[in-house]
């Protein structure tokens, strides 16, 4: 929740802007243009809503009574962002309706005229239009923009992500992100050192440790069983620059660099059993069942109920015979 008088701070320091968020993702051809629509194309979205026993409420992100606000664990915490909440609709009634509300008024929803979450009437007509090119919101000059961002805020608009790092993050990649230029610029920054980090990370196991570089790429690659004893470093070093870079199954170069990292700091015995059972379970030399477990095919003893589970067995001197009989059937198919 954010004031006119932070609204003042945050403008001073880099504009406010709903621009389209451009991935590696294949969109037709548009992404190698910086676009998200065809040209003259726009989205307009009208503010979302949820509907309940014919009662329609409105996600404006200036509800006190919103379920994110109620479900706060922290009594100070909801209490401050109720106060946060009741000061902008204060200024707000203020300035579009000249109702004038104390915030510490005990009736104050019953004296808010245009704010109430549903007033139908009200909030119906806020909507936004997105295409190819940014929109600028004022929010000190311009009311409407401040309720807007209020409202993308609370994630009122399926059609833009409230930051660009909650872009980034999405399963699902939106079409628009709001751009607080200082905080995305700060998002920008930090994954492009997660991402620098990653492909220096590349650079030294391919030089001093390839064969730790294959270990990694089984372990963050979907198609571990590709690399085998003979399969060329450069082969490896090019399907891992372009996973880290979001060119590969993972489109997030910030998730992709964070698995990168995570596999690489491993230690060499970890790594090589991880390659193993994850191999193993497409050889079918260990095998998971209808119970949810997986066993070890010729024996029949069970393994664990996940990857985790079998790497502590496996780890286990007491199961070195089904360790050793497992490692020569998946180091067979490497060889092969």
């Amino acid at each position: 929740m954010i004031t006119v008088a932070e609204y003042n701070i945050k403008s001073k320091s880099g504009s406010i802007s709903i621009k389209p968020f451009i991935t590696n993702s294949q969109n037709m051809g548009l992404e190698r243009a910086n676009q998200v629509l065809f040209d003259n194309v726009y989205h307009e979205e009208q503010l979302a809503c949820i509907e309940a026993n014919g009662v329609k409420r409105y996600l404006t992100g200036l509800n006190e009574f919103a379920p994110e606000i109620k479900k706060i664990p922290d009594e100070e915490l909801r209490e401050a962002k109720i106060k946060e909440i009741r000061k902008a609709v204060s200024e707000i009634e203020k300035e579009i309706a000249s109702n004038v509300i104390d915030p510490e008024d005990p009736q104050f929803w019953n004296k808010v005229k245009l704010l109430r979450p549903d007033n139908d009437e009200f909030w119906s007509k806020i909507t936004l239009r997105c295409g190819n090119d940014p929109v600028f919101l004022d929010p000190v000059a311009n009311v409407f923009d401040r309720i807007k961002l209020h409202a993308i805020d609370a994630g009122g608009f399926s059609l833009v992500a409230k930051s660009y790092e909650d872009a980034k993050n999405r399963q699902v990649a939106p079409k628009f992100f709001l751009d607080r230029f200082i905080d995305t610029v700060s998002t920008k920054t930090e994954m492009k050192k997660i991402k620098n980090k990653a492909l220096s990370e590349l650079q030294k196991l391919y030089d001093k440790t390839p064969v730790k570089l294959k270990y990694v790429a089984k372990i963050v690659d979907l198609n571990s069983v590709q690399y085998k004893k003979d399969t060329p470093n450069d082969v490896i070093y090019e399907n891992m620059d372009n996973f880290i870079n979001g060119l590969s199954f993972e489109k997030s170069a910030y998730r992709a660099s964070q698995d990168f990292l995570n596999a690489a700091a491993q230690d060499m015995e970890t790594l090589k059993l991880r390659s193993v059972i994850k191999d193993a379970l497409f050889y079918k030399i260990i095998i998971l069942k209808s119970d949810g477990f997986i066993y070890h095919t010729e024996s029949n003893a069970m393994l664990g109920r996940n990857a985790s589970d079998v790497l502590e067995f496996l780890k286990n001197p007491i199961n070195d015979q089904i360790l050793g009989d497992v490692l020569n059937k998946v180091e067979k198919q490497w060889n092969s």
